[in-house]
């Protein structure tokens, strides 16, 4: 059962796209959705201070932080009161009594990173943009902390992640523990899709066998999935990943994070270092 969601905003414009595929799945799933802006205390979020610097420069370099600290939360509290407005979802602070869509606001002080782990551990799925070009974006800090840090299953949204994400679902399925975690965590959505497709890589790491085995577990929630597996060596198994997907026609793909250890695929790659980078549609992912 869901019934919280998090959508961390930066205020970057790009973040409405996030706070749009935020309010599609609590609309799905009848949920409440709280929508946090992180600002960051000014001493904390500039360089670090050299020797040499005058008192006043120092001061000027906090103040200049301070207005756009400022002006970011302004822009994220703008962006909330008008995706209110435009979705028609009432605010609370607290359940109600009926099963409804609500929304709430919240702004708090800290380092991103460390909130969002903290604060979303309260919450059933995070909601979260993937780390963009410009500044204003939530950073790869922040992304990990949501996957890593609070043991809860991460959207992440992509810059041009736009559509429905429950008309046609794919599942990137190599029976590890991460991609169960994140099928079951996924299982009202795909009970509601219109298609699922479970995506097998035949390679030395991995047997198609797995795929056929999810689908018995998947017939117990009355959801009939396709069946696809394809050949690839472990080194181009995220490209041949998405080809599935596109060629599917997916619109949100399901799977573990980082089945591997964060160093191997930091230094060499992964399935889940390519597809956080590449992928066009929204990812489903929980570790």
């Amino acid at each position: 059962m869901v019934a919280t969601i998090l959508c961390p905003l930066s205020g970057a414009p790009e973040n409405k796209l996030v706070l749009d595929k935020a309010y599609s799945v609590v609309k799905d799933l009848k949920c409440h959705l709280e929508v946090m802006h992180v600002e960051p205390e000014a001493k904390e979020s500039i360089p670090l201070l050299g020797e040499g610097m005058s008192v006043a420069m120092v001061e000027d370099m906090i103040r200049i932080a301070e207005t756009e600290a400022s002006q970011r939360a302004a822009r994220a509290k703008k962006m909330f009161d008008d995706s209110v407005a435009e979705h028609g979802v009432p605010i609370s602070d607290r359940p109600g009594a009926d099963k409804v869509s609500t929304v709430a606001w919240r702004h708090t002080h800290g380092r991103e990173d460390e909130v969002i782990a903290r604060i979303g551990r309260l919450h059933d799925i995070i909601v979260i943009a993937r780390p963009g070009d410009t500044e204003d974006v939530l950073t790869p800090m922040t992304l990990n902390a949501a996957i890593f840090e609070t043991g809860r299953p991460v959207l992440v949204v992509p810059p041009k992640g736009a559509g429905s994400i429950r008309k046609r679902i794919a599942i990137s399925w190599n029976g590890s523990v991460q991609s169960a975690r994140a099928v079951s965590k996924a299982i009202r959505l795909l009970e509601q899709a219109d298609a699922v497709m479970v995506l097998t890589a035949e390679s030395f790491q991995t047997s198609g066998a797995h795929g056929e085995e999810l689908r018995q577990y998947l017939r117990w929630h009355g959801v009939e999935p396709e069946i696809k597996v394809f050949e690839s060596p472990s080194s181009s198994v995220g490209p041949r990943l998405l080809e599935e997907c596109e060629k599917f026609g997916a619109d949100l793909l399901v799977q573990g994070a980082y089945t591997h250890s964060r160093m191997r695929q930091l230094i060499l790659g992964g399935v889940t270092k390519h597809v956080l980078g590449h992928a066009e549609i929204p990812m489903f992912m929980a570790h």
